[in-house]
């Protein structure tokens, strides 16, 4: 009842805006929704795009996804409907406003000290971003890559049916930011991994980089140590450390491209392994679910008519589960060499550690954080 009433409230202001901007109320006082134009430009209000859209022929979005994927499953979530907390009760009706103002500024946000990853892990957040981290937190986790491994019962390199390819959604920002404390991307056995990431005193927050209506970069506030910067591109310059971390003896490039350097060559060694070990060549596709599919004419590249569903990659094994699983988490967080630099080149160099126990890898990286 109060996601009825507040979203009933936002939706009539909107509607008085427009009849104000289109002449309707020409004699009444123009009426303000703080925030509403750059909202519109967020990518939370794109109801015409895919993240809003996708169940529009159903009806309905189911539990799974209502949570992020609508004001309505995020009430629900929170309780802020009355229902149970920290649980979405029920589905939420597509097509419906995106994520709206009510969705993020009502009494159960205002509250929220404590956000679950899916993980299982907790983290306790006093402060206003813990509204972001309720989404921006992937699905996955190593807990669930372990899960599904251990429920199949292969041996590391056998080929089985029950080994599937996990994924871990997009923008996954606040795993990235919380590192093992929420365990986000796939941890090996017997390694230590970095926690929370702290840029500096004065980027803290998710609202201290991005504008928390319109979600964009805020440039001009990384100005204030970083010289030379003028567009969101620049950021790749930035350098952080002065060790080599993908082994390639440039200190002068970015940290962005020394996580680049490494992600290109996990590619590399995902392939060799899928061939050599695993059997079946494989190619990765960052835009058509499930991004990975069998390489039919082993040339490396996605050819047309390969990045299609029933062309799917099948022949998994636990080990080439375990690195595309990270390379997937590192390719949909495309922040996260500002993120959490240091956690992302762990997982990435020890998942080409790994591989390089059964296929030639040229370029595993160095000096781990």
């Amino acid at each position: 009842m109060v996601f009825r009433e507040l979203f009933t409230v936002c939706l009539a202001a909107v509607s008085v805006t427009l009849m104000i901007a289109t002449g309707a109320f020409a004699q009444s006082a123009p009426l303000e929704i703080p925030f509403v134009h750059d909202w519109a430009s967020s990518p939370h209000a794109k109801m015409s795009e895919e993240p809003f859209t996708h169940w529009n022929e159903e009806g309905f979005i189911p539990t799974d996804c209502a949570r992020c994927h609508s004001t309505a499953g995020l009430q629900d979530y929170l309780g802020a409907d009355g229902s149970e907390e920290g649980t979405v009760d029920k589905p939420a009706l597509a097509g419906v406003g995106g994520i709206m103002c009510v969705a993020c500024h009502n009494s159960a946000t205002r509250n929220l000290t404590v956000v679950k990853f899916p993980s299982g892990e907790e983290v306790e957040r006093f402060s206003s971003d813990a509204r972001c981290m309720l989404c921006h937190q992937g699905r996955e986790s190593t807990v669930s890559v372990n899960e599904m491994i251990s429920k199949a019962g292969a041996g590391d390199d056998d080929v089985s049916d029950d080994v599937k390819f996990i994924n871990i959604h997009y923008r996954a920002a606040a795993a990235t930011r919380f590192g093992t404390e929420v365990k986000g991307g796939y941890e090996y056995d017997g390694k230590d991994y970095v926690g929370l990431y702290v840029h500096d005193e004065a980027s803290t927050l998710c609202t201290d980089c991005h504008d928390n209506h319109t979600t964009r970069v805020t440039v001009d506030r990384c100005t204030e140590c970083h010289d030379g910067l003028e567009k969101k591109a620049d950021f790749h310059k930035i350098r952080t450390s002065k060790k080599d971390f993908d082994g390639n003896g440039n200190l002068d490039e970015g940290i962005a491209v020394e996580i680049d350097t490494l992600h290109d060559a996990l590619d590399e060694a995902i392939k060799a392994y899928a061939k050599d070990v695993a059997g079946t060549s494989i190619v990765y596709d960052p835009h058509n679910y499930p991004y990975f599919f069998v390489d039919k004419n082993e040339n490396g590249a996605v050819d047309p008519g390969e990045a299609v569903f029933p062309n799917k990659y099948g022949s998994w094994t636990p080990r080439l589960v375990r690195a595309a699983y990270n390379y997937q988490y590192v390719a949909k967080d495309p922040g996260a060499y500002t993120h959490n630099p240091y956690y992302v080149i762990e997982l990435l160099q020890d998942s080409l550690a790994d591989l390089a126990t059964k296929v030639d890898v040229p370029q595993p990286g160095t000096n781990r954080p």
